[in-house]
């Protein structure tokens, strides 16, 4: 693009949603200036999500209409800090551009120029080595671009906020014990990111991805093998043809457990018992280049600092979808991707860091790799309880009836009777050719599935609508009070309001809650209770 205008804008605002709402998890992780809160992410996204539905609402012929329906939208939603930051940075970015129909390289340059003033005024005392100083990077290298090309002057900027995001340790201590850098930081570089992505075409090089702070019970571990005598366990990726031989016989030299095994190609994999730390690591930098480096201390030789938990209660659920997993977010749970990996689920649930956790897989498929996690977990003294869900609307009816101030137990049980009382059906299309209850599918055809049985098949993804009503009044023969509706990525436009039109007519006692679950390869996923 030569020129921003109002569509661009809206593309913009539409690729920021989107990025901040992908990284919303990582940049909450990395949160821990001012105060570790772990709400920078989700207080950005749903800033800007603000933003974007002010825009949305808002008949914007211009680029300076289109930024000034933004820099309101953010500032009504603002959350948290860092969301009156984001409000302040739009708003420079609007009064810049008022009056304008389009902004090219020049009208960016004044736009940061003015977004770095309206930040740091926002911010009673400006700290170096936050977004302020990402922020004042990108506007210093707008300014300072040779070319007035619009690419070229966001690509400037957007590249300064990245390498300024990378030296945001240098400058704030907690950040650098941490090994983090700022939560603000990095959600400004994605908007920047986004902003040279709309632009050219082509995404930025993106920066390398915030590693998330290490707790002290991560810097811990249990000795398998190897002599009391070395108190660490060092680990690290090697690129490079190392003369293996030469690096084991001198990591042998300062400590046990000394194994470098390689790929076959270029990647190795080294590891050792040791107490010299930084000689294990040189003794790699002679041989290549290591990277991905692990140092933990024994269990055995020193304990942990922090406590190991730091809440009663959590509930995890296991399920697919961006919308779905935004609805779970939004009461209260940890949600996380279905996996049948014990070694993933067991890091979901220890990263509640809660000493009791309850599951909610809506998959009968995780039961097996999920009795592993339940028995690992006891072993470590974490109370881990799976509730059987075979789908998420029964996740809904379970999360709906949670109650923290419960006894664990208790709550359990009525959770479970939850999603026991909950019916589940689902429309979705035949992979295969296949023998049902009710005749022989093929693929392309639509299924009508009840509590994990066909009872109906439709011809094709046009008779969707047909399907599901026939699926809810199957589901509604033995009485219901309320049905709820998840509609996958294929769902077809104005499937939700066909099914309340249904309800209202057919079963007027009857209320509907449908929401854009997102589910990969899914039509609708329906529950009755």
């Amino acid at each position: 693009m030569q020129v921003l205008d109002a569509v661009a804008v809206r593309q913009w605002a539409d690729a920021c949603v989107r990025s901040l709402d992908a990284n919303r998890e990582d940049i909450d992780r990395i949160n821990v200036f001012p105060v570790p809160d772990g709400d920078t992410g989700t207080n950005l996204a749903q800033t800007m999500r603000s933003a974007q539905d002010s825009l949305l609402r808002t008949p914007a012929a211009s680029v300076g209409q289109a930024l000034a329906a933004l820099a309101r939208g953010a500032l009504a939603g603002a959350r948290g800090n860092s969301g009156v930051i984001l409000s302040q940075v739009l708003r420079g970015l609007a009064e810049a551009a008022q009056g304008a129909s389009t902004a090219g390289g020049q009208a960016i340059r004044n736009a940061l120029r003015r977004a770095d003033e309206l930040a740091t005024a926002a911010v009673s005392q400006p700290v170096p080595g936050t977004v302020l100083t990402v922020l004042h990077a990108a506007a210093e290298a707008a300014r300072d671009c040779r070319s007035d090309a619009l690419d070229d002057v966001v690509t400037a900027a957007a590249r300064a906020g990245a390498e300024a995001l990378a030296e945001t340790p240098r400058h704030l201590a907690v950040l650098a014990r941490a090994g983090v850098v700022d939560a603000g930081g990095r959600g400004l570089v994605l908007l920047l990111d986004a902003l040279v992505a709309v632009i050219t075409g082509q995404p930025l090089e993106p920066a390398a991805p915030p590693s998330p702070a290490r707790t002290a019970e991560a810097l811990t571990t249990a000795r398998e093998a190897g002599s009391a005598e070395y108190e660490y366990e060092v680990m690290y990726l090697l690129d490079g043809s190392p003369d293996a031989d030469a690096l084991k016989q001198r990591l042998s030299a300062l400590g046990d457990c000394v194994s470098v095994v390689g790929d076959g190609a270029r990647l190795w994999t080294v590891h050792v018992h040791c107490n010299d730390i930084g000689a294990a690591i040189e003794a790699g930098v002679e041989q290549g280049r290591p990277h991905r480096i692990m140092v933990a201390r024994f269990a055995d030789q020193f304990a942990a600092q922090a406590p190991r938990f730091v809440r009663d209660r959590a509930v995890v659920v296991l399920v697919e979808g961006d919308g779905a997993k935004e609805l779970f977010r939004s009461e209260g749970a940890v949600v996380a991707e279905p996996t049948d990996d014990p070694a993933d689920l067991l890091a979901v649930v220890v990263s509640t860091r809660a000493r009791h956790v309850t599951v909610l897989p809506g998959d009968p498929d995780l039961r097996a790799p999920l009795d592993v996690v339940v028995a690992q977990a006891a072993e470590a003294g974490q109370d881990v309880v799976v509730v059987p869900t075979s789908s998420p609307v029964q996740a809904l009816s379970a999360l709906a009836v949670h109650d923290a101030s419960r006894r664990p137990g208790d709550d359990v049980v009525a959770m479970a009777e939850a999603a026991a009382a909950t019916r589940r059906g689902e429309v979705k299309v035949s992979e295969r050719e296949a023998i049902t209850w009710v005749g022989r599918c093929r693929p392309g055809d639509l299924l009508g599935m009840l509590d994990g049985e066909v009872v109906a098949i439709g011809p094709g993804p046009a008779d969707v609508g047909p399907l599901a009503r026939l699926l809810v009044d199957r589901m509604l023969a033995g009485g219901g009070e309320l049905v709820t509706a998840l509609l996958g990525d294929t769902a077809p436009d104005g499937l939700a309001e066909e099914l309340e039109e249904h309800l209202r007519v057919a079963h007027p006692e009857v209320d509907l809650a449908a929401y854009r679950g997102g589910q990969p390869g899914a039509v609708l996923i329906v529950g009755v209770e």
